[in-house]
Order: structure tokens, then C-alpha cells, then sequence
């Protein structure tokens, strides 16, 4: 997944690469003992992970045995040596939640995932996360707190007017998105859209490709982010 953007303290360099990953290792405890698995994920505007699971699945099944959770987050696909590149491990407890806003989210992250989260065996988890495990490369290893994990500020009035700018700036700016994707990602050819808005960048996607633009600062107001798109729309003109 390209991205392009500042880089920034380890609270938000963490939140980051989870809004980066599309899929993730999940630890459940099967009993007691470790399991793990693979799950895609997506993140929620205040940078919850999102977990779209079969209650047939063995992890949902823990999940219910014991709700505590640990996600690893990849992003070292990229490196010549894995060691030395990102991931992130985040530790918290995974919960159900029927708010379709989130749900509509993690579709537009995973498409595939849209053929069935209707299916009355799936359920969306949200989970609180209580801490993160930051090991940015060889020497650069850390512990984060949930609450630097988090954006700054509250996140509600942007997730209600989440939907209605992804809808109006695809409608309306549809030549400009691929503009940004080809000048500032490096992704040539028309066809992408805006799948989400959060307050640290807006997300893009055409067929399986995926890309991210970084806000320069966590913003909060619809407003600001219209501002912000104009912006990396006149950085792609240049």
C-alpha cells in the first residue's frame, strides 16, 4: 500500500501503519492455550481495529471463551530484511457491535468482505485497545499507551459526515483522486475513489490496489478536510 506524508511521533507513526495494514495476525485464547490466525482488519476512526468474523470460525469462538485479544500488524513487506521493518503488535479486548456506520467502513476497506457481512453467522468487532507494542525497526522498540494510540480529539462529528464527503468528492472530483494517486502515490491510470476519511489521512482504492495520503496534522472538521484534499490536489498539479 503506498502512502505519502509526514512522519510524526510514535503514537501516530503506530496508528498509522494500523490504518495502513489490511490484514493482521489475531491471538485468541483457545482455552487457555495461544491460537493465531489470519483476519483482515480495518480501522476505525479513533483507530479502534475492526474485525468482520464468523461466529462458525474457531477465534470468534474464543473470542467468546475470553474476549481478550493481541492483532500483528506487517508493514515489512517492503524490506529486504523483515526484521527491519515496522509492525506493530496491539493488545485489548475484542467486542461485538451492531452500529452499521463502522461496518460500512470496514466494506469499503475490504469490498470482498461486502458479499457477506450481511450473513446473519458474521459479526463486526471493535476492539479496545489497551496498549501497543511499536518495533519501528533494529533498536527502535517501544511501548504505547491506549491513550497516545488515539487521536487527539473527539472523532464523532467527522465520522457522521464521514459518508456524505466520500460521496460528494468521488462524485465530484473523480479526475482529481487519480491525479493525486498517480502525482503523489506514483499509482498511474484512472479509476480510484476515496474509501474512508480519518483524522490522521484519506484512503484510496482502485480494484485491489490500495494507496493512503497523510494529513500534515490530525484533523477534525469536515471542513478542514475539503481544505486539506484541495490541497494535496494543487500539490499534484505542480
Amino acid at each position: 500500500m503506498s502512502e505519502t506524508g509526514p512522519r510524526r511521533d510514535s503514537g501516530s507513526f503506530a496508528r498509522g501503519l494500523l490504518r495502513r495494514c489490511g490484514r493482521a495476525a489475531l491471538a485468541t485464547s483457545w482455552h487457555g492455550a495461544p491460537y493465531a490466525s489470519l483476519v483482515l482488519v480495518a480501522a476505525d476512526l479513533d483507530g479502534s481495529p475492526l474485525l468482520l468474523l464468523s461466529d462458525l470460525a474457531q477465534h470468534s469462538r474464543n473470542i467468546a471463551f475470553d474476549p481478550r485479544v493481541s492483532l500483528l500488524l506487517d508493514a515489512t513487506e517492503a524490506h529486504p530484511d523483515p526484521l527491519a521493518g515496522p509492525r506493530l503488535t496491539v493488545l485489548g479486548q475484542a467486542g461485538a457491535v451492531a452500529d452499521r456506520r463502522p461496518l460500512a467502513r470496514f466494506t469499503a476497506r475490504h469490498p470482498s468482505a461486502a458479499a457477506y457481512a450481511g450473513f446473519a453467522d458474521f459479526r463486526l468487532y471493535r476492539v479496545a485497545v489497551e496498549r501497543g507494542h511499536l518495533v519501528a525497526g533494529f533498536g527502535r522498540i517501544e511501548w504505547i499507551e491506549a491513550a497516545a494510540l488515539r487521536p487527539a480529539s473527539d472523532t464523532s462529528a467527522l465520522a457522521a459526515a464521514e459518508p456524505a464527503l466520500l460521496a460528494r468528492i468521488n462524485q465530484d472530483h473523480a479526475e482529481a483522486i487519480s491525479l493525486c494517486a498517480h502525482n503523489l502515490l506514483g499509482r498511474a491510470g484512472a479509476g480510484w475513489r476515496l474509501t474512508g476519511i480519518d483524522p490522521d489521512g484519506i484512503d484510496l482504492r482502485r480494484a485491489d490496489e490500495t494507496g493512503r495520503l497523510e494529513f500534515a496534522a490530525a484533523l477534525f472538521i469536515p471542513e478542514q478536510v475539503r481544505a486539506a484534499f484541495a490541497g494535496f490536489v494543487q500539490a499534484a498539479l505542480r
